[in-house]
């Protein structure tokens, strides 16, 4: 087994023992959205409107990858987001087809540094993240835009 299997594998055992389970204990729940390029399921909140994704694969390749990861924020709805709701802080496009995009935000997250690093750290970044970008989304009153069919 290569350096890249074996992240991907140990990244992977650590989002589905630990990060999954624990932020399904603060409400999340499986997502039914589909994210363009990351295979696995994500999780969502009651609202429906933002998705969280993990992905193990950016990174496979460096010495330390089995510290850390990407975490993806998918706004799975081709629609029009408001300037001040774009760019590297909050939502940048993901094309889904000829016609469609998405929005997303990307976060890396590093959750095994030295001792001063838990994994209940890299937990509660990642909750206030969505929070963060979920209130934003409400503060625009792009969810509104949505239909309730959308989600």
């Amino acid at each position: 087994m290569n350096l890249r299997e074996s992240n991907e594998i140990f990244r992977k055992a650590i989002v589905k023992t630990y990060f999954e389970p624990e932020l399904q204990k603060m409400d999340y729940r499986k997502s039914l959205a589909k994210h363009p390029a990351i295979p696995e399921y994500g999780l969502t909140t009651d609202l429906n409107v933002l998705h969280l994704f993990f992905d193990i694969v950016t990174g496979n390749d460096y010495p330390d990858g089995d510290e850390w990861f990407t975490i993806e924020y998918l706004l799975p709805y081709s629609l029009k987001l408001p300037d001040k709701l774009k760019g590297p802080d909050y939502f940048t496009t993901i094309m889904t087809s000829e016609e469609k995009h998405f929005w997303r935000h990307r976060e890396l997250v590093r959750f095994k540094y030295g001792k001063s690093k838990k994994l209940s750290e890299s937990l509660e970044y990642m909750n206030r993240k969505y929070l963060e970008l979920s209130m934003a989304l409400r503060d625009s009153e792009v969810i509104k835009e949505l239909k309730r069919d959308d989600f």
